[in-house]
């Protein structure tokens, strides 16, 4: 996914889906969306401290876990759900596979998602 499509979807994404919650949509709070960046920026530094183009087998299973933290929110909270759903990450997660450049695109379009969340008036 190149720049400017990680960009353009991630708003899209964000936009979408507070024209389809409306009123429901300040459910997601800032806070909510942050924790999920937070999960996906320690793998982030871990695999930036490593040179290999290929990520490791313990790298890969960090990120099977991070879906699973993903999925178990997703069965918390309604509005986690719909956002994990919209903006594709289980598709994305799972294409990942050894490559470094597919998940660094992947921390590139959640940081757009939290940036766009915030824009347009995501709350705290």
């Amino acid at each position: 996914m190149s720049a400017s499509d990680y960009v353009a979807r991630a708003e899209k994404v964000i936009l979408e889906l507070q024209k389809q919650e409306g009123k429901n949509y300040r459910n997601f709070t800032t806070s909510k969306i942050r924790n999920i960046l937070s999960m996906v920026n320690e793998i982030y530094n871990e695999v930036m401290s490593d040179n290999n183009e290929k990520l490791s087998d313990r790298i890969q299973d960090k990120i099977m876990h991070l879906k699973v933290r993903l999925i178990y929110e997703c069965g918390r909270e309604r509005i986690v759900k719909k956002f994990y759903d919209k903006a594709g990450l289980d598709e994305i997660i799972s294409s990942i596979g050894d490559s470094r450049e597919k998940f660094v695109s992947f921390v590139r379009y959640m940081e757009a998602l939290v940036a766009y969340h915030l824009y347009h008036g995501g709350k705290e």
